[in-house]
């Protein structure tokens, strides 16, 4: 696979590893291990894309995955699963997964996909040159956090109160939450950061954004909001 084609399939711009090389070199199909904190059907895309190109799963390329269902705690120990296993190539969404894989080796080739900060996480030495094994594609979740202050306050010019729900456990969200809170501050709103760690969070936390009187909410993305 060249470099560019992988770019084009995991979101625009991204750095892959040349499977097709891989597999010369080991005289098998290569393996693509899978790691992912939500349920399999966010992986279709990938899928899609690589069959796009020409690479159809059970004929030049494999998948092996390792679902964490939402249990994120888990991810630890199905990286270290498919390091064992092992696989050419490990694919990894969001920062817990990442991290994980990262932590479990050092030599296979990581691609992440939407890190919401690779160099705040520090996955990546800079997003230029990531060195080590890992590159991937990256949402600029800081960037991308005040730019939706900007957007709700344009959207609903009478915002005046705003809940932010974040994870103190993503790596990424501490920078983001500071840039929100930057952007709020330029346009005169009140923010209220919100800790949500766990899907049963979520009750407590949606109680406190309607006792506050949130004129609107903020989910700076994270796995837990998308797990049903």
């Amino acid at each position: 696979m060249r470099r560019r084609d992988f770019i084009k399939i995991i979101a625009g711009s991204a750095v892959g590893w040349p499977l097709a090389a891989r597999a010369q070199q080991s005289k098998k199909v290569p393996v693509i291990g899978v790691l992912w904190p939500n349920p399999p059907a966010q992986f279709e895309f990938i899928r899609q894309g690589l069959v796009g190109l020409g690479y159809v799963e059970g004929k030049n390329i494999r998948f092996e995955f390792r679902w964490a269902e939402g249990a994120l705690d888990r991810l630890p120990e199905l990286a270290q699963d498919l390091v064992h296993f092992p696989v050419d190539l490990i694919i990894t969404l969001a920062p817990p997964a990442t991290l994980a894989a990262k932590r479990a080796t050092q030599t296979i080739p990581i691609v992440f996909v939407a890190m919401g900060d690779p160099l705040a996480s520090g996955v990546v030495a800079s997003l230029a040159r990531p060195g080590a094994n890992l590159t991937g594609t990256t949402r600029m979740i800081s960037e991308m956090s005040a730019k939706h202050v900007e957007l709700l306050k344009e959207i609903y010019p009478g915002l005046s109160n705003l809940a932010v729900l974040w994870n103190p456990n993503n790596s990424s969200h501490p920078p983001a939450l500071r840039a929100a809170e930057a952007s709020a501050q330029s346009l005169s709103l009140q923010i209220r950061p919100l800790e949500v760690r766990a899907v049963a969070d979520l009750d407590k936390v949606f109680t406190t954004v309607v006792q506050q009187r949130a004129d609107g909410v903020l989910f700076i993305a994270d796995p837990i909001f998308f797990i049903s």
